[in-house]
């Protein structure tokens, strides 16, 4: 809507100018009228309204070179409102068209003046005499100069051409706003026949349905019939087979199909019933996917080289059908003025005639309805196309039903659901209480981990449940993991990325940062640059080796403090949610696509994470089971708890037994100390006593001897030279039995001498056993000790009745002086001999058969510089069972009463703890008992 402004004519200066300004205009009124004649020609070329509007509009624009060229339309029923509904504009201005124009001033002002045919320019909008009100209009829509000719519709105003100069001010020539008026009067008679044609359109249809109805009362009855059978069937799939094979025999027709477009408008046939002699486009489609594509125009596609895909339905959003055409007919292809490319699709389907009926759902389309006749063309009656449109009908009323009872059904569906989730979340409360029993029944944290895993795993129906325990530099490791068949332990995958770190250290170590794949690269599917990512973002350390640990580079620097505050995640799908890199390299490689985290606290303090993966595809979590998992984890936590106070308990009462231990171990030492102490005491007092006389009787028996033998010198010369003795002589000589005294005193002189020395030698060995006059260590001679040892066990191994003698076998080494505790070693000397003889003597108390009892003793120098020796029985065997305790203080094998249990523990000590040496007992049935002695030939003082 425009005001009023006068146009200017130019006035020429001199009588030349006007005479080349006459020549101009009229070259250029020539140019305009065939112009002109050009516009009208097309606008009388075309019927459709829409399609003359848009003709108009873009012509007019390019002759008069305006920046807008655009038909607004008037409502009059609404006070004059209207709005732009064609336009052509250049590409630097904005769209006027839906721009609703609501002035109050016009029907007073520019109604009736414009209904009179006049037509409006204004040249500057800034210096014509409008309103504030219409410049701010005219500014909405950029307007600064503008021509305004109306349309007429018969004698109404219809609406108005406007051509928008927006760039600048424009002086319009006369030449311009005739030619817009021109123009303006062909739409006028353009709208009257496009007016005229749909009363012509109107009434023809009216005709039509007048005549359909008369013949409607012969498709009655069959339309009853085909609707009864497709009431029949509640589910989609008979009621579309039932209507295609029904409507087929009715028709006597080639083929029927029913076509359902997808969201995008594309589609497939779902349904057909087709005669015998054509193919089936149901099965040709799963071959040739372009016959999915449309049943309706050609596409502007390429279609040189059929089968071509026909989507025009897609492109135009269903076409006519989708602005609620009911049907299209066609009688024959080739009669119907179609494109080649439309008739190549057609003859695709074999199609030579069809009748396509649209098949709403509602008021949405839903697909189609297609009859072919391929042998031949064929008129279709319009009781045919009725009939198929009442079957349509009904089709969609049926898609309401199905979509009815579909819903009923995922109503039912859902209530099933929340009832089954009702019951499993009963189920889980109860087996949840069986889950947390079972973890109070157990105190050993790795019990309880598994069964906690397991449990959740089987609860929650979850592929992996995981136990991530942090470090106090809060990375951390997986301890725990129940898994379902078929996956991937994280074990394995951790240990998989670590050796691909490792490789990538290597390479980089020897200046390759780009590696070639490797075997193991080709093994699996981590790839050396994913490994050189994660070494990167710190998610796995450098040098690690393989094995659950992981430093979660993440972990410490995003969530730990969320999860310390008792924050839970819940992933349903990880790629919806933003994550670093590595973190989503993991998961992908433990194969999870939704899981759930709740922490896992021990007291206030945060200990680890309780996960459940769930692979393959996305979960919807739910707060039962987000619940069931918070329980779990904190369930865990006193557990964890528990198990810290055990392992308190277990740690204090190892050490209480340790320290027992200790204390029978000193006990028994300071007993065998004290005993051993006053036995070398007494035995020094012993052999000192002893030594005292023995010295006395030793060093004077020669003289004794002497003495004596010259007793019997003067004897027997005292009887050489009186033979003849007195009476009383002889008498006291028979007495004594002086021969007797003579030839015996000699023999009991020697064998007080042997005795004396005998006595000298034991005072001797008691004093070398003894060793009290050498406290500390001293290389010493250990076959001395042996020897010594033996000899004071003589008694033993020789007893006086000769019952049971022991053979001693001596199989001597040469061995160097050992620096040791030389005391000591003798009392192991003693303990493994006198054990030796009292397992030989038990031996033969308990009825075994030992035809030579022997003791072997064997010493050598081995490699290493250790100094071995083997002492050997050939009496009972040790049983396994009583040689792994055969070490332990106050054990023994004796009978009661009969050893203390302290001298083989008390020998370990010696030798192990005081020589830093070896000893071990090795017995075989059959074959006695060996003990194995080994010494350092250096040993530092312990």
């Amino acid at each position: 809507m425009e005001n009023a402004s006068t146009i200017q004519p130019i006035q020429p200066n001199s009588e030349q100018q006007e005479s080349d300004s006459d020549m101009t205009f009229s070259l250029r009124q020539n140019k305009q009228q065939k112009a002109l004649f050009g516009v009208i020609a097309r606008i009388r070329e075309s019927l459709d309204i829409e399609t003359i509007f848009k003709i108009t509009v873009t012509e007019v624009r390019q002759l008069l070179k305006t920046d807008r060229v655009s038909v607004f339309r008037f409502y009059p029923e609404l006070g004059w409102e209207g709005e732009f509904i064609y336009e052509d504009v250049g590409a630097e201005w904005g769209s006027a068209l839906a721009g609703k124009v609501d002035d109050h001033c016009f029907a007073a002002k520019f109604a009736s003046l414009y209904q009179q045919g006049r037509i409006k320019a204004m040249a500057d909008i800034y210096q014509a005499s409008i309103s504030d009100c219409h410049v701010q209009m005219l500014e909405r829509f950029q307007v600064r100069a503008n021509i305004t000719a109306p349309l007429m519709k018969g004698k109404n105003l219809w609406g108005l051409l406007c051509l928008h100069q927006c760039s600048s001010s424009r002086q319009w020539e006369a030449s311009e706003i005739e030619f817009v008026q021109l123009i303006a009067e062909h739409l006028g008679v353009a709208l009257q026949q496009a007016d005229y044609l749909e009363q012509v359109k109107l009434q023809s249809a009216q005709l039509a349905q007048a005549k359909a109805i008369e013949k409607a009362a012969v498709w009655q009855k069959s339309i009853a019939i085909t609707i009864e059978k497709i009431r029949q069937f509640l589910d989609l799939e008979s009621i579309f087979r039932t209507s295609t094979v029904e409507l087929r025999q009715m028709l006597n027709a080639d083929r029927v199909a029913i076509y359902r477009f997808n969201p995008d408008w594309s589609g497939e046939f779902v349904f057909e019933s087709v005669a015998e002699g054509w193919f089936s486009l149901m099965e040709q489609q799963l071959h040739r996917p372009e016959l999915k594509e449309n049943v309706s125009e050609c596409s502007a596609k390429d279609l040189a080289k059929p089968p071509v895909a026909d989507t025009y339905l897609q492109d135009t959003e269903g076409g006519g059908f989708g602005r609620c055409e009911v049907y299209r007919v066609c009688n024959d292809i080739y009669s119907a003025g179609f494109s080649d490319c439309y008739i190549k699709t057609l003859e695709i389907y074999q199609a030579r005639a069809y009748v396509i009926i649209a098949i709403y759902h509602g008021q949405t389309l839903w697909g189609l309805l297609a009859v072919y006749q391929n042998a031949r063309s064929r008129d279709w009656e319009k009781d045919e196309v009725y009939f198929l449109i009442q079957v349509s009908t009904q089709l969609g009323v049926a898609l309401q039903q199905a979509e009815s009872l579909k819903e009923v059904q995922v109503q039912a569906q859902k209530l099933a659901k929340a009832a089954e989730r009702e019951r499993k979340a009963a189920q889980r409360e109860k087996a949840l209480a069986a889950t947390v029993e079972k973890i109070r029944q157990s105190l050993d944290i790795d019990t309880i981990f598994a069964t906690s895993t397991e449990e959740v795993r089987r609860l929650l129906e979850v592929d992996r449940v995981t136990i991530y325990r942090f470090r106090a530099d809060w990375s951390g490791e997986f301890v725990a993991e129940s898994l379902a068949p078929g996956w991937t332990s994280v074990k394995e995958i951790i240990s998989a990325m670590s050796m691909m770190v490792t490789e990538l250290a290597l390479r980089q170590a020897q200046g390759n940062t780009c590696p070639e794949p490797t075997s193991f690269a080709q093994r699996d599917a981590l790839s050396l640059p994913f490994a050189q990512r994660l070494v990167e973002k710190g998610f796995v350390e450098k040098g690690r080796s393989a094995g659950y640990a992981a430093a979660d580079d993440y972990l410490q620097k995003n969530q730990v403090r969320d999860f310390a505050n008792g924050q839970t995640l819940v992933i349903k799908d990880i790629y919806s949610t933003d994550y670093s890199i590595p973190y989503i390299a993991l998961i992908e490689r433990m194969e999870a696509r939704a899981y759930m985290i709740v922490p896992i606290f021990q007291g206030e303090k945060l200990w680890g994470l309780l996960a459940a993966y769930q692979n393959i595809k996305l979960r919807d979590w739910q707060e039962d089971e987000i619940n069931l998992l918070m329980q779990i984890g904190t369930q865990l936590g006193v557990g964890l708890q528990q198990a810290e106070l055990l392992e308190q308990t277990q740690r204090q009462k190892e050490e209480i037994t340790q320290n027992l231990k200790e204390l029978q171990n000193t006990q028994s030492q300071l007993i065998q100390s004290e005993k051993m102490a006053g036995l070398g005491q007494l035995v020094a007092g012993i052999a000192h006593e002893i030594n005292n006389p023995i010295s006395f009787i030793y060093g004077n028996i020669t003289y004794v001897t002497e003495y004596a033998e010259n007793l019997l010198k003067l004897l027997r010369l005292y009887q050489k030279e009186y033979p003849k003795a007195i009476g009383e002589i002889e008498n006291q000589a028979a007495a004594l039995d002086l021969d007797f005294i003579s030839d015996d005193l000699p023999k009991i002189l020697t064998s007080m001498e042997m005795g004396a020395d005998r006595i000298s030698q034991l005072v001797l060995s008691l004093r070398t056993f003894s060793h009290l006059d050498e406290a500390g260590m001293k290389a010493v001679d250990l076959h001395e000790g042996i020897e010594s040892t033996l000899l004071i066990l003589q008694h033993r191994l020789q007893p006086e009745t000769n019952s049971f003698a022991i053979e001693v076998v001596k199989q001597y080494g040469e061995l160097p002086l050992v620096v040791c505790y030389a005391a000591q070693i003798n009392q192991v000397f003693m303990n493994i001999l006198n054990n030796a003889i009292d397992a030989l003597q038990n031996s033969e108390k308990a009825g075994k058969i030992i035809d030579n009892p022997k003791i072997w003793i064997r010493t050598e120098v081995t490699e290493g510089n250790t100094i071995l020796i083997w002492i050997a029985n050939n009496g009972y065997e040790i049983l396994e069972m009583m040689r792994s305790r055969i070490f332990e203080p106050f054990f023994t094998t004796k009978q009661p009463g009969q050893g203390t249990g302290l001298g083989l523990s008390i020998s370990y000590q010696i030798i192990v703890e005081k020589h830093g040496g070896n000893i071990k007992c090795v017995s075989e049935p059959g074959n006695g008992c060996e003990f194995w002695i080994e010494i350092p030939m250096k040993r530092t003082v312990s």
